[in-house]
């Protein structure tokens, strides 16, 4: 029993736990940047997509409404789709994190970029969402009224793709969490 025993808490030659948890890491930090790039992409084209015409009076007379109507939708088109693009290249560092999980000075560039990715797409989300507001419940103190009832179709696709939006944000969060974790333990 002397040669084949292992004490407790040795642990065995090559085998790092501590490298595969960081590992691990960087795999869940792949995945999350892969559906976060999916969810920025469907905003922005759900978004972007988005026009609805109702008929006034006549055929030649006609109401329409496009997401390029407010500037604060062709922000969160314009946000969305740059953190998409960032998203897509910053694949490459998460991949190179996968195969070197002790790398520490690249993942504290992604951190600072994801923070930045992060305040962008708040941002966005967040100018977006006070018009979706004014557009279902209006302004009573501004004279606005509420369009939702009219174009159905343009307020159910604005507030869906906030949806991504926010899931975005909320994937940014995780992936700033997990980068910080795969530093200290390094």
């Amino acid at each position: 029993m002397k040669g084949s025993s292992i004490e407790v808490g040795e642990a065995m030659k090559g085998a790092s736990p501590r490298k595969g948890v960081t590992r691990g890491l960087s795999i869940m930090d792949f995945v999350l940047r892969i559906i976060a790039a999916v969810a920025t992409l469907g905003a922005a084209l759900a978004m972007a997509t988005t026009n609805e015409t109702l008929p006034f009076a006549t055929q030649f007379i006609k109401f329409r409404a496009q997401f390029d109507d407010l500037p604060s939708l062709v922000f969160f088109v314009m946000g969305n789709s740059v953190v998409c693009g960032y998203l897509v290249l910053s694949l490459v560092l998460s991949i190179f994190h996968i195969v070197r999980s002790t790398a520490v000075k690249s993942r504290i560039l992604l951190v600072a970029f994801d923070t930045v990715m992060l305040g962008l797409i708040t941002a966005a989300a967040s100018a977006a969402t006070s018009i979706v507001y004014i557009a279902h419940n209006g302004n009573t103190g501004a004279n606005w009224f509420a369009i939702c009832q009219q174009y159905n179709n343009f307020c159910e696709r604005i507030s869906g793709s906030l949806i991504g939006s926010y899931i975005a944000v909320a994937l940014f969060t995780i992936l700033i969490i997990l980068s910080v974790v795969a530093i200290s333990r390094n």
